[in-house]
């Protein structure tokens, strides 16, 4: 289950700093809050449509994606950045707040996705 976090009027990040082997992402908000986010999760979570879909029954669960990189961090206006990654996926604009709900939730957003995986009879080493 996913912990909630309060709406703030101004969510901004102090700093995102993508690990030299390209695995994690930390970032950092302006009230403290500070996580460092594993590639995968980023991945098979992206806020594209590909994996979210247009509504909550068409979102994926996306396998296999256990040894991703993230090859690019590219900044978008002066909301979000776009995370481009090592299978090519680039289409998810993750805003401040998409960000910021990833810090302070990441842990329990990994065990479901791998307690999903787990019930669809998926890997996180391969596709299927």
């Amino acid at each position: 289950m996913t912990k909630t976090t309060t709406a703030r009027a101004s969510i901004w990040p102090t700093d995102i700093t993508l690990s030299a082997d390209k695995t994690e992402l930390t970032v950092t908000f302006d009230d403290g809050c500070s996580a460092t986010l594993a590639a995968e999760l980023l991945r098979v979570e992206s806020p594209s449509a590909e994996v979210q879909g247009h509504a909550a029954e068409q979102k994926q669960t996306v396998p296999g994606k256990k040894h991703i990189r993230i090859t690019g961090v590219e900044p978008v206006g002066h909301y979000a950045v776009r995370l481009v990654f090592s299978d090519g996926h680039n289409t998810g604009l993750f805003s401040w707040e998409i960000l910021y709900r990833f810090v302070n939730n990441h842990a329990e957003m990994m065990a479901d996705y791998i307690a999903q995986l787990e019930q669809l009879g998926l890997s996180r080493d391969t596709d299927s």
